[in-house]
């Protein structure tokens, strides 16, 4: 009998692991047949959020119903809330979200049920719930008082609202809602596969949620977005930017923000949030930063034929709207909570227990020597 030919792909590179009707990249871009450019132009991360979770668009009465419900579920447990006043200021914020929807799973009525319906009703509780969290958490640790949120604030609003004490203008809600937007799906991305993984043993929505959190801490995934600023402040400024980055190729260093394993030619998240940066900048006043990424851009162009990742973009546009780099990654997980409900929801559906197989390179099959004779 002939033995077929293993296929060894490090990292799953290329490697098809499952079907999807939630994103696709081979054309651009899409959530669910629609265009992401388009959807940051012509609808709100509230907007969304729906349509990853529910498969369409929402009309204007569902879209209602939709933050009514969210607006319901906008409490914490106590129990919860306590231990983020109690918690070591120096947390890790990603550490916290992860505990923290862990902490939610014990009390939510639904938790054992892994049908559609209930798994519907947990993801919204907890895109209502993980803001609150993000929060709550971070005003702790600035000794300041809870921000109740405002039901008549949208999604990307309310968050900002809930950090700040204020409400934001119209450029920061637009600018955090697109982000929002562009961060809520991506395909079979780490964090999101590791969700599917985990359901596939038909284990419960929260247990994938915390697994996937664990997944995009890693600076290789969510973390990228900590990481720009850090880089960009460490050239000292425009004037010096191009000699640091080509210092930093020579010795091989890691630069944060840019290549991905599926696009080639660049992100086209990236080019769209790019432009939000640069207004962002220019209210703020910190152009020198947006003038230091171009020239990075294009050195590692031409040098690397690497491009920006969403990370590259996203890291500039918090800083320039005030907003604490410990935070950036918890924003990815307060707008990827839509995606990855939405891909447990789907899996669960056609589910088979994900069980790759691997290449053993260990050594030839040997006896067993009785310990009384190893020496």
């Amino acid at each position: 009998m002939t033995t077929p030919t293993e296929i060894y792909s490090p990292g799953l590179e290329g490697v098809i692991a499952g079907e999807t009707a939630i994103s696709t990249i081979a054309t651009g871009l899409q959530y669910r047949g629609y265009p992401v450019g388009e959807l940051c132009e012509r609808s709100t991360f509230d907007e969304v959020a729906y349509l990853l979770l529910h498969g369409d668009l929402p009309t204007r009465t569902q879209l209602g119903e939709f933050n009514a419900r969210l607006a319901s579920a906008q409490k914490l447990p106590e129990v919860l809330s306590e231990l983020l006043r109690k918690l070591p200021k120096n947390a890790v914020p990603m550490d916290v979200v992860r505990t923290g929807v862990s902490i939610l799973a014990s009390y939510d009525a639904d938790l054992h049920d892994n049908s559609k319906a209930a798994n519907l009703r947990k993801a919204e509780r907890l895109l209502a719930q993980i803001p609150l969290i993000i929060t709550e958490a971070f005003r702790a640790t600035k000794g300041l008082p809870v921000i109740a949120p405002k039901p008549n604030l949208g999604f990307a609003a309310n968050m900002l609202y809930m950090l700040r004490g204020m409400a934001p203008d119209a450029f920061d809600t637009k600018a955090f809602d697109v982000s929002l937007i562009l961060y809520a799906e991506h395909e079979f991305n780490a964090s999101t596969f590791t969700a599917r993984v985990v359901c596939s043993t038909e284990s419960d929505l929260h247990s994938s949620v915390t697994a996937a959190i664990g997944a995009l801490k890693g600076p290789l995934h969510g973390g990228a977005n900590e990481k720009v600023m850090d880089l960009l402040l460490a050239t000292g400024g425009p004037d010096m930017a191009e000699a640091w980055i080509r210092s930093a190729l020579a010795r091989k260093a890691k630069v944060m923000g840019f290549g991905h394993r599926v696009y080639k030619a660049g992100d086209v998240r990236a080019r769209i949030l790019k432009e939000y940066a640069k207004q962002a900048s220019e209210r703020a006043g910190t152009q020198q930063w947006e003038i230091a990424a171009e020239t990075i851009e294009k050195v590692m162009e031409a040098e690397k034929k690497l491009y920006p990742n969403l990370d590259w973009p996203a890291g500039r546009l918090f800083h320039a709207m005030g907003l604490e780099v410990p935070l950036y990654t918890p924003f990815f997980v307060a707008s990827r909570i839509t995606g990855w409900s939405a891909h447990v929801i789907e899996q669960l559906e056609h589910n088979r227990i994900i069980r790759p197989r691997s290449r053993f390179i260990g050594p030839a099959e040997k006896p067993v020597t009785p310990i009384n004779e190893r020496g």
